[in-house]
């Protein structure tokens, strides 16, 4: 194998040399500028060279194969001119989405095949003629036995995510399917990580390959910041929800290395007030389909999973990857870290590691120079400290009203009483109910879903009147820009014209803000800080999830 030196490449779609209808579809599909590993895989590609690219998820690989594909090396006469392969139906049915859209002005069609749906539909599906064929292993040999592939017309092979599909056992069907096609032909293999099978697939099926290591041994770290919270090994779904309710990530997917983990982590979290689902090979494809679409549309917080059950799953809005275990051997570490810190953002790993996973930590240090930072669990104080924090916030949920001159007068006067604090005690007694645990439950579950819980126990003595709507906006400065709420609620004030008292919550955390403010009024919030700094930065806002 052989690998090119480092030079700049094209910084735009068109300096590639991209032909007019992939430039129109790049257009339509929102693709602005290209991703390094679309910028340096193209010309190697056109040019007819095998290649190696290790890139891990989320660096947009679909299109440094797909972009090379429809735009030069597919020719518009024949059918069945590439094969992409895909450890999991998720990933085959993406790439062909994807590629159908890249080549919508060039009469590109493509096909899906994969295990679990009707084999007659895809013969019938194949027989109208596709340019490009995208599908799982075990499918698509089933395809070319039966001949409704035909393997001498196939010119190009795509190995998508090689090293997953080799870590789920395809090897024996993927050496199978690759001994059919034509000894001339084009491959192009993507991988997160190059172990020594990728190296021996590489030796014994592609010729003279050249080699682009866009994330090296560091595949995990980049763009992620890796922290870890040693636990006794006892108690660890408590500890896990400690972890939550501490680093409070605003989405994450949390591995397990069992499927009876999985529902018993999600069960422990909904019963926790966290908005949390489940996967595992046992459930059912229906709802599989049905939690992924919610993941997707941000309806689900987090999702408790297996690592089989999260191939496929590509979502680039993960916040935090969290290990409820470390799985058993590093480069599992490397391809869960992978699915955050995605498309340019920054992403967050958590692992709980117990005395016995002392070892995986160790590889993972000594063979990709990863060093988690070490955490620790909160204090007894700390945790009821954030339970009366979640208190006071409950009460200034159920009172958002300003309150009047006249009962200014009386809080004053109040204050300054001798007994003071064993009334004010008492007020809150009544406004809590019955002193148990369940009050800091449910403060800290409203706190979790970001809106009143419908059994708070502030709800019995809140006022009757509809609260107004708020929304959160998202802003991308925090503790480590030296941040202060005052000031951030100053700076919107000044560009948005907004009152104080209109200004709910600001939450500074360490890397963003959060800040809620009327509902009707959070577009023009947003629209009116566009090219706002601070402290040197220049702000992004979004609307924040819920959930």
């Amino acid at each position: 194998m052989t690998e090119p030196a480092e030079e700049e490449g094209a910084q735009t779609f068109e300096e590639l040399g991209l032909s007019d209808e992939v430039l129109t579809a790049l257009g339509e599909m929102g693709w602005e500028t290209p991703t390094p590993v679309q910028r340096d895989s193209y010309p190697l590609a056109i040019a007819g060279h095998d290649i190696i690219v290790q890139s891990r998820t989320g660096t947009g690989k679909t299109g440094a194969f797909g972009i090379p594909l429809v735009d030069k090396l597919i020719s518009k006469e024949g059918n069945e001119q590439a094969l992409i392969l895909a450890p999991t139906r998720e990933l085959a049915l993406q790439s062909a989405s994807e590629i159908e859209k890249l080549g919508a002005h060039r009469d590109v069609d493509t096909v899906a095949v994969y295990g679990g749906a009707s084999m007659e539909r895809q013969v019938r599906a194949l027989e109208k003629g596709a340019r490009v064929i995208s599908g799982t292993p075990g499918r698509v040999l089933d395809h070319l036995n039966r001949g409704t592939i035909k393997a001498s017309r196939l010119r190009i092979l795509v190995l998508d995510e090689a090293d997953e599909m080799l870590s789920m056992g395809f090897a024996k069907e993927l050496n199978a399917i690759i001994e059919k096609l034509p000894k001339e032909r084009q491959t192009l293999l993507f991988s997160a990580t190059v172990d020594r099978a990728i190296k021996r697939v590489a030796e014994k099926h592609m010729r003279d390959p050249e080699f682009l290591g866009l994330s090296g041994d560091h595949v995990g770290a980049l763009g992620i910041e890796h922290f870890v919270y040693m636990v006794s090994g006892v108690g660890r779904v408590a500890n896990l929800i400690t972890v939550l309710e501490t680093e409070d990530p605003e989405s994450a997917l949390i591995f397990c290395n069992t499927k009876a983990e999985t529902e018993e982590v999600s069960s422990a979290l909904q019963r926790a007030g966290f908005n949390a689902e489940w996967l595992n090979g046992d459930r059912p494809q229906r709802e599989r389909e049905e939690v992924l679409g919610r993941v997707r549309r941000e309806e689900v917080r987090f999702l408790v999973a297996t690592d089989v059950a999260a191939r496929g799953i590509d979502v680039s809005h993960l916040t935090h990857v969290i290990n409820f275990s470390l799985p058993e051997n590093v480069e599992q570490y490397v391809h869960r870290t992978g699915r955050t810190g995605r498309a340019g953002r920054t992403g967050t790993a958590i692992s709980l590691v117990g005395p016995t996973e002392l070892g995986i930590l160790y590889y993972l240090r000594l063979q990709y120079r990863i060093f988690p930072v070490e955490r620790t669990l909160p204090s007894e104080g700390e945790q009821r400290t954030r339970h009366e924090a979640d208190r006071i916030a409950m009460i200034e949920a159920a009172y958002p009203n300003p309150p009047s001159e006249r009962e200014l007068a009386l809080v004053r006067r109040f204050m300054t009483h001798a007994n003071a604090e064993r009334m004010l005690a008492g007020l809150l007694g009544a406004f809590f109910g019955e002193e148990t645990e369940d009050v800091d439950k449910v403060a800290a579950a409203k706190r979790r879903r970001g809106k009143q819980h419908p059994d708070d126990h502030a709800s019995r003595l809140a006022p009757t009147d509809d609260a107004p709507e708020t929304a959160t906006i998202y802003i991308n400065v925090g503790r480590r820009d030296e941040l202060k709420a005052s000031e951030l609620g100053r700076l919107l004030r000044d560009r948005t014209g907004l009152k104080r008292k209109e200004i709910g919550r600001i939450r500074v955390r360490d890397k963003h803000s959060l800040v809620d403010v009327p509902e009707d009024r959070a577009q023009d919030v947003i629209d009116s800080m566009a090219g706002a700094v601070l402290h040197d930065r220049e702000l992004e806002l979004e609307l924040a999830e819920g959930g």
